[in-house]
């Protein structure tokens, strides 16, 4: 598994990386992909759309199941990875490029873990 050190994440699988104080890259970590095995459908939010931390923003469709995502910040949707749409299965082949939305006004990002706290809590659930 790999957690990139200048990425945040969540106890349920997202990473943020924030390009400035008030923006940020949302998507799924390698242990989430990993898990939910060969995507085949996303289904993102709209650009203007506000996010919240710790709510739903999206939802991605694997062989297994349909899976909730959930924003790590809360903010407003400033662009939304249209290529996911077209192809999930970027978001198993490279996690960390595949972001799913682009949030400005970030705020709420208390409680993101650093990447060896993720590794850790990772080991937990093994």
């Amino acid at each position: 598994m790999n957690f990139p050190e200048e990425l945040r994440y969540t106890k349920t699988h997202e990473w943020v990386k924030m390009e400035d104080d008030t923006t940020a890259y949302v998507g799924l970590s390698d242990y989430a992909q990993d898990a939910l095995g060969d995507l085949v459908f996303v289904n993102l939010p709209e650009t203007g759309d506000t996010v919240s931390a710790g709510e739903t923003f999206a939802d991605v469709e694997s062989v297994k199941a349909v899976s909730d995502v959930y924003s790590p910040v809360s903010g407003t949707v400033a662009e939304v990875n249209e290529e996911l749409l077209d192809a999930p299965e970027s978001i198993n082949e490279s996690p960390y490029d595949a972001w799913f939305i682009k949030v400005e006004g970030v705020s709420g990002q208390d409680g993101l873990m650093s990447a060896s706290e993720y590794e850790a809590y990772i080991k937990t659930l093994e």
